[in-house]
This record gives structure tokens, C-alpha cells and sequence, in this order.
């Protein structure tokens, strides 16, 4: 993960200049100020959805409304959108991938 996001953080700089390093600086302070469950769905659309928060919608919305659904994140379903769409929002302002900026739980 640490050589990944060297990586990450080199080709943003490389490409965008001092917009770059802003975007990771507001990326990273994001990231310190998000809730539990927030990291979470970070996490899981890693994870579970190949980054791909679109995807994770459909999923929960799917299940919201009977239809077939991949996997089950609790009871908390409109609340999970809600975040979901605050972390996707994000990403598309700064032009940044919350899931290189949180670290994923060690496995036991």
C-alpha cells in the first residue's frame, strides 16, 4: 500500500503541479476528520466494488428497493448513500482517490 501511494501521490504532482499537492493536502485532511463508518465504505468500495462507488449505489439502492443485491451493510442503508455520495463528491472536486489515503484494516 505505502509504494502504491508514492506512487499515487508522484503521478498527481507530476501531472497537475502545485494543484496537485493541494488536492493531496485537502485529501489527507479530509480523510483525518471522517467517521468510522465513512473509512469503512471507503474500504469496502475498495475492496467490494473495484473503487467504483457507482457500483456501490446501485448495490445498496438495489437492496433498498427488493431488488437483488450483492452484499449487506447493515440497517443503514439511506445513511451509507448519504456518506457515500459526501465521499464521491469529494473525490470529484479534488480529483483524488479517498481509498489511497486510508489504510484498510490489519486482518487478524
Amino acid at each position: 500500500m505505502a509504494g502504491g501511494f508514492c506512487f499515487y501521490v508522484a503521478e498527481i504532482t507530476e501531472k497537475s503541479g502545485q494543484e496537485g499537492h493541494d488536492n493531496i493536502a485537502a485529501a489527507k485532511a479530509f480523510v483525518q476528520q471522517l467517521a468510522e463508518e465513512e473509512r469503512m465504505l471507503i474500504i469496502l468500495q475498495r475492496q467490494l466494488y473495484d473503487g467504483n462507488w457507482l457500483a456501490m449505489l446501485t448495490d445498496l439502492r438495489n437492496r433498498l428497493e427488493g431488488k437483488p443485491y450483492i452484499f449487506k451493510l447493515a440497517n443503514r442503508i439511506q445513511d451509507d448513500i448519504a456518506r457515500i455520495e459526501k465521499l464521491r463528491a469529494f473525490e470529484e472536486k479534488y480529483a483524488v482517490n479517498l481509498a489511497d489515503f486510508v489504510e484498510s484494516p490489519a486482518s487478524p
